[in-house]
């Protein structure tokens, strides 16, 4: 059977893994009762992992003619005689709609209906949802036919752990029953021999009690009687030690005469001591907090204009504040653009033409001094991001428009800078297309 890639974009892919049988049809009947029969409709279906009845069915849609699939006897029939190059162009159609992935191309999609009735494609290699159009007829047929759920290799695997470990658990359960049977079925009485040559347990561990002379003269002079009943009672018993502060305190002053009891303690109180006490600042932290103290005082001005049109003014009540400002009127009107437009990576242009009211505050403040202003925008230029800078001239062309700047004002702004020391800007680069154009459109004006 002769095979092809799967999706006309990768047709002259020699490597491509997802291949499907070439269509082969039959056209059956005659006159009116004629008939178009995909032979092989089953094996291409199986391929792109879709029921048969949609590829099918969806013929039928676009040619307008009535379709059958047969699930018993897996034949498809369209009516009417078609090309199969006519057939084959319509199901890359298909593949495209409803096998492959919008995100990848990838065929090793899932159709699944979401609770809204409609309709996805979920990507295996990508894990892309991909939207299908629902103005497509076959959609409605695929809502009242949905595709069965098929549970994964992944579902089954896990299946077949889970059922593992439960027979597991189930045996270990089971031979912890049979050792705690045995242990208290079985319980043998020890010999008196076993007894005496048997060492006697530790009532506590890491006690130097056990090691004194004293206590083992005494564990000699007990009769066997008593340290067998001892022994199997112990047998019962867990032993646990007290180890919070008090009970080691109380074990030292037990053991340790008091001279060097004392000096124990007091290593414990100074730990204590130690964990109470709060962490020290770290060096980076205490300059950091003496460099604040001598923090740039245009760096305050910034951060004092930004709380404050935080608080929403008007223009009138923002022209009134610059008053109060401390710093040159330059430093002032610096300051309020960087307040205004800091940290804009895209959109300076518009932003520039939303909050012009403020630039003409700031333009008044500074007795309508223009060469301020335009100084402004060029320091903000060389701190901005780029992406900002490239705005540059889209809005001195809003500042134009809105006769907030004038022609010769801009023009002579341009000249001074793209000759002087900051020459290198890349700001003149964006202002120059703008300049360029207010002198032509100036000399058009005089011809005229």
């Amino acid at each position: 059977m002769a095979l092809q890639n799967i999706g006309a974009g990768n047709r002259d892919d020699a490597f491509y893994r997802y291949k499907m049988p070439r269509m082969i049809t039959k056209i059956e009947g005659r006159g009116n009762g004629i008939k178009t029969n995909i032979v092989n409709m089953v094996d291409i279906a199986k391929a792109l992992a879709r029921p048969a009845a949609y590829t099918t069915k969806y013929f039928g849609c676009e040619l307008g003619a009535q379709s059958k699939f047969d699930e018993k006897t897996g034949i498809s029939l369209v009516n009417g005689a078609h090309e199969t190059a006519k057939l084959a162009a319509l199901l890359e159609i298909f593949i495209k709609k409803y096998v492959q992935c919008y995100g990848c191309g990838n065929p090793e999609t899932e159709i699944l209906i979401t609770k809204t009735q409609m309709l996805q494609l979920k990507c295996a290699a990508c894990g892309f949802m991909s939207d299908v159009d629902m103005r497509d007829k076959l959609t409605t047929f695929i809502l009242k036919n949905p595709p069965e759920v098929k549970k994964s290799s992944k579902d089954k695997k896990a299946m077949r752990r889970a059922e593992k470990e439960r027979l597991k658990e189930g045996e270990a359960a089971d031979e912890e029953q049979k050792k705690l049977t045995k242990k208290d079925g079985t319980k043998l009485k020890k010999s008196s021999k076993e007894v005496a040559s048997k060492p006697t347990k530790k009532k506590t561990q890491g006690s130097d009690e056990d090691h004194s002379p004293t206590a083992s003269q005494a564990d000699d002079n007990v009769p066997v009687a008593a340290v067998d009943d001892d022994d199997d009672d112990e047998d019962d018993i867990q032993w646990q030690t007290d180890t919070s502060m008090e009970a080691a305190q109380k074990r030292i002053k037990e053991q340790l005469s008091a001279v060097t009891a004392d000096m124990v303690m007091l290593t414990t109180e100074e730990k204590s001591t130690r964990k109470k006490s709060p962490p020290r600042k770290a060096e980076a932290e205490v300059k950091a907090e003496s460099n604040g103290s001598h923090s740039d005082p245009q760096q305050t001005l910034v951060k004092d204009l930004k709380e404050y049109l935080k608080m929403g003014c008007t223009a009138s009540q923002l022209k009134t504040h610059l008053a109060s400002c401390s710093g040159t009127t330059q430093e002032v009107v610096d300051a309020l653009f960087e307040a205004l437009f800091d940290g804009l990576q895209k959109g300076f242009a518009k932003e520039v033409n939303k909050k012009k009211n403020y630039i003409v505050a700031a333009l008044a403040y500074a007795e309508g001094s223009q060469p301020i202003l335009l100084h402004a925008i060029e320091s903000f230029c060389g701190k901005a991001s780029p992406d900002a800078v490239k705005e540059v001239a889209v809005a001195l062309k809003f500042l134009y428009d809105a006769d907030v700047l004038e022609e010769e004002a801009i023009v002579t702004w341009y000249e001074q800078g793209s000759t002087g020391n900051n020459k290198g800007a890349p700001v003149w680069k964006f202002v120059k297309p703008f300049v360029e154009w207010l002198q032509s459109a100036e000399s058009e004006t005089e011809e005229e």
